[in-house]
């Protein structure tokens, strides 16, 4: 029997005036940033795989987007093989052995940085071009000057003070405004260096030695050891049941499974009356909340029951206003899809600047909180990142979300819109959203159901459409057989295909 939302899916291409979901042949690929599209499309039509591709991308997110993700920071990846297998790579690194306390910025919040690992693990089981190929673009980018984004360029301006106190002085792109065109010589001769050596370029040598002088100048304990002892843990997803659809998640530690947690209680509801979909959402998700210190135990959290009132809103709280991150969505013609997220945690992350090679070290040391995601030498935090994959009848579709504790609410929207209201999927990534933060509702100015959740008891706060806080999703994926994906009209969110 088919469904409604299994014909909607994708059967209006213009059903969202802002970004239409775009159906390919060769590829698809959705993203942060339009520069980080082009150069997965180029992979693309080089032969690329979805793999490829999506490191061509994210790489090049390194160059234009410091302020959110970049070398020194992390990766999280599910892949979905044309065979129906679904793969998790948790490119996150631990906190140093000799640890004795952890900050939220400066060198004492800097863990590990996984995501050059990952794109390494990522490649050798699934790639097919050579490095040199895969990092062209980037390369291209950070060497042959790179437009200054507005945005960008405001960041830098809201932390110079951080920046300039843990090293970035000198840093090229402090000096640029928007619009001028920047070079980031330092990076690029590190990406050209990765080409040659591979990870062993960063994790080893030269890089790494500027790695530990510049956290140990800033009151961190990272040694060598900790940065050559580093590996990408590869795992099987966690995977809920959905109204006919299946979705996966990264297993621990990472925050997906507050997603898992949140959708297996939906679907328990039964048929829900349209004008409370949004409240059980919100009730849900700060419920799963609850579990945010205990995201280690993984798979067995999806036992604990979530309650709510379906008449009244808890105000529990829970999710908090972080907003960072970058994600990558990417397909290809073998019927791979792929989704991922980038981050540094914070802006420019614990603000370390490794002058070498022109990129900020991570802070997710600062995430870190109670037991049992408590600090510890050679620990991981809870990670925020969680990007997922939805099967769907008509194939499957990689989904990710900027937006820290909000990727869990963001997405919850999406997979229930199209779920449960059977809404295509421009409309699903277009309409309006809400965000559980620190216990008040924020809303888009546009939502229709303000008034009503506010009748409800929610603490509704008024934010403008597009703000940050409401993400920025990217999907792609493979619908009846061809590569598609869809960009969402908030950020600088983009889609392409080859």
């Amino acid at each position: 029997m088919t469904r409604p939302w299994e014909k909607s899916m994708i059967a209006d291409a213009f059903a969202s005036k802002e970004r239409p979901v775009l159906t390919g042949r060769g590829g698809a690929v959705a993203a942060a940033n339009p520069f980080a599209v082009a150069a997965a499309q180029e992979i693309l039509n080089a032969g690329g795989t979805a793999a490829d591709g999506l490191v061509a991308a994210q790489a090049v997110l390194a160059v234009v987007a410091p302020d959110a993700c970049g070398l020194g920071g992390d990766m999280l990846c599910l892949v979905r093989e044309a065979n129906g297998r679904t793969r998790a790579f948790n490119g996150t690194g631990a906190a140093p052995q000799n640890l004795k306390t952890v900050s939220d910025e400066g060198g004492a919040s800097v863990t590990v940085p996984g995501m050059v690992g990952a794109w390494f693990s990522l490649l050798d089981a699934y790639g097919r071009l050579p490095p040199h190929v895969v990092m062209q673009p980037a390369i291209r980018l950070a060497r042959q000057k790179m437009p200054m984004p507005p945005s960008l360029a405001a960041a830098l301006q809201r932390h110079r003070a951080r920046l300039e106190r843990y090293g970035a002085g000198q840093w090229s792109l402090l000096s640029a405004v928007a619009g001028d065109l920047v070079v980031q010589e330092e990076l690029a001769t590190l990406l050209d260096r990765i080409v040659k050596e591979k990870d062993h370029a960063f994790y080893s040598g030269i890089c790494a030695e500027a790695i530990v002088k510049a956290v140990q100048a800033h009151g961190g304990a990272m040694n060598m050891d900790d940065l050559q002892s580093h590996r990408t843990v590869v795992a099987d997803p966690v995977s809920v049941d959905f109204r006919g659809l299946r979705l996966h998640v990264q297993p621990p530690v990472t925050q997906g499974i507050l997603l898992a947690m949140s959708i297996k209680a939906l679907s328990a509801l039964g048929d829900i009356p349209r004008n409370r979909i949004d409240h059980a959402g919100i009730e849900l998700t700060d419920a799963s909340f609850a579990f945010r210190d205990r995201a280690a135990e993984g798979e067995r959290l999806l036992a604990e029951p979530l309650t709510l009132d379906m008449n009244k809103a808890g105000n529990r709280g829970g999710p908090r206003a972080y907003l960072h991150t970058a994600g990558v969505a990417v397909a290809d013609r073998h019927g791979c899809c792929i989704s991922s997220l980038v981050s540094v945690f914070d802006d420019f992350g614990s603000g370390v600047f490794v002058p070498e090679f022109g990129f900020t070290l991570n802070n997710r040391a600062g995430g870190f909180t109670s037991a049992p995601n408590d600090a510890a030498p050679g620990k991981r935090p809870v990670h925020t990142l969680a990007p997922a994959i939805l099967e769907t009848p008509r194939g499957p579709l990689a989904l990710s979300t900027p937006g820290a504790d909000g990727q869990v609410q963001t997405l919850l929207q999406v997979i229930s819109g199209l779920a449960i209201e059977k809404i295509d999927l421009a409309k699903a990534i277009d309409r309006p959203r809400w965000r559980s933060e620190n216990g008040r509702l924020l809303i888009e100015k546009s939502h229709p159901q303000r008034a009503e959740l506010a009748a409800l008891g929610h603490d509704v706060v008024e934010m403008a459409d597009g703000d940050m806080r409401a993400g920025a999703v990217t999907v792609a994926g493979i619908v009846d057989g061809l590569p598609v994906a869809c960009g969402d009209w908030r950020r600088t969110t983009w889609a392409g295909v080859v």
